[in-house]
C-alpha cells in the first residue's frame, strides 16, 4: 500500500526498516514528529561523532570543535554542526588570536602588507577585509573560497583577508555557531549542560562594504528545539522566534531542523531573491564587549558602520548562509 509522509513519521523503526527507511543507530527510538509540517528534516537526540576535534589551542584552552553525523527518519544523513572546508581551505590570516599568540592591541600593529591576496579578477581593486565571526566563517567572493576562520569554535579570534576583484562582486559566507553536543545545537555553559549558544558575525571591507540588513542571511540548520510546533516559515523566512531559548539539563533528546544547501549558493549567479534579509544584532547582544579580539580593532568594525548579522534567531539558528552583492 502507499505510505504518506504523515503515517511514515509515526510508524515504529521495525516498520520503517520494512517501507525501506533506515532509523539512526544515534537517535531515540521513540520520537514522533506528526505535529511538525515544515519543508525541514527533523533529527532528535544527538548525533554520532565521526571527527572528534578539528583544532588544538596551541596556547591555551579551547572548546572541542567535533563534527557529528545524524540520519533523520527518511535516511537522509546530516552533518553537524555543518559541512565546511577548515581541514582543507586556506586560513584567513588571523587579527587577534590568542592560540597562536597573535594578540595585537589595535590596527597598527597588525603587519597587513603580509596578508595573502587571492585574485578573483587580475585587473581588478584590492580589497581588505575585517571579519570577526561567532564562532566560525567560510568566505567566497564570486563563488571562489577565499578563505576559512583559523578558529572553528573558541578562543574567539579576528580575521583579515585580501582579494583583488572587479565590481560588481558577490560576497557569499558561511557561519556556523559551534556546538559541543552534537546534533542539537548546544554547549556545557553557565551551569547547564545543554545551554544554546549564539552567533553573531561582523564585516567591513576597504571598498566601504558592510555587514548591514541589505545582506540576506537564510538558517538551514535549527535546534535545540523542544516543541517542533513552534517552528513556523513565513515569506521564505525559517521562524523559530517562539521556540524556547531558555537553557535545559535534559536536552539530549531535542529535535533539530535542517535544510539542504544548494550546491552552487556561493555562486554569482545564484538566485537568492526569495532569501530574507539578515537581522541586526547590537554589540551587546552578541556579547563582545569583554573580547579583545574584537574590542582592539572596533574602529574596523562597528567604527566603520558594520553591523552585527545573522539570521532571525541568533541563539537557534546554527547554520546560517549570508549574502551580498557589491555594486
Amino acid at each position: 500500500m502507499m505510505v504518506s509522509k504523515i503515517q511514515l513519521i509515526s510508524l515504529s523503526p521495525l516498520i520503517a526498516l520494512m517501507v525501506g527507511c533506515s532509523p539512526s543507530k544515534n537517535m531515540p527510538a521513540s520520537r514522533d514528529i506528526s505535529n511538525y509540517s515544515g519543508s525541514a528534516r527533523i533529527t532528535q537526540g544527538l548525533a554520532q561523532s565521526v571527527q572528534t576535534n578539528l583544532f588544538e589551542c596551541q596556547n591555551g584552552r579551547s572548546r572541542v570543535a567535533g563534527i557529528g553525523e545524524i540520519t533523520d527518519l527518511e535516511g537522509k544523513v546530516w552533518t553537524v554542526p555543518a559541512k565546511n572546508h577548515f581541514a582543507t581551505a586556506p586560513k584567513a590570516m588571523d587579527l587577534y588570536e590568542k592560540c597562536a599568540n597573535m594578540i595585537p592591541t589595535n590596527i597598527d600593529d597588525v603587519d597587513e602588507a603580509s596578508v595573502p591576496v587571492a585574485v578573483i579578477d587580475p585587473n581588478g581593486e584590492e580589497i581588505t577585509g575585517y571579519i570577526f565571526a561567532d564562532n566560525y566563517f567560510e568566505l567566497y567572493i564570486n563563488g571562489t573560497l577565499i578563505a576559512v576562520d583559523s578558529v572553528p569554535f573558541t578562543p574567539f579570534n579576528s580575521s583579515i583577508v585580501k582579494f583583488v576583484v572587479n565590481k560588481p562582486y558577490t560576497i557569499a559566507v558561511k557561519v556556523v555557531d559551534w556546538e559541543e553536543n552534537l546534533g542539537v545545537g548546544t554547549e556545557n555553559n553557565r551551569g547547564k549542560t545543554y545551554h544554546p549558544g549564539d552567533g553573531g558575525f561582523i564585516a567591513s571591507f576597504s571598498d566601504g562594504t558592510v555587514t548591514s540588513a541589505d545582506w540576506q542571511a537564510q538558517t538551514f540548520y535549527t535546534a535545540p528545539i523542544y516543541d517542533l510546533t513552534c517552528l513556523s516559515e513565513v515569506d521564505g523566512q525559517r521562524l523559530s522566534n517562539t521556540c524556547t531559548t531558555d537553557a535545559n539539563n535534559d536536552g539530549q533528546n531535542a529535535y533539530a531542523a535542517h535544510w539542504q544547501t544548494p550546491t552552487n549558493w556561493m555562486a554569482k549567479e545564484f538566485d537568492s531573491t526569495a532569501w530574507p534579509q539578515a537581522t541586526l544584532y547590537s554589540e551587546d547582544e552578541i556579547g563582545v564587549n569583554n573580547k579583545k579580539a574584537y574590542m582592539n580593532f572596533i574602529e574596523k568594525f562597528s567604527g566603520a558602520g558594520a553591523s552585527f548579522i545573522w539570521s532571525t534567531n541568533v541563539v537557534l539558528d546554527n547554520e546560517v548562509l549570508l549574502r551580498y552583492q557589491v555594486h
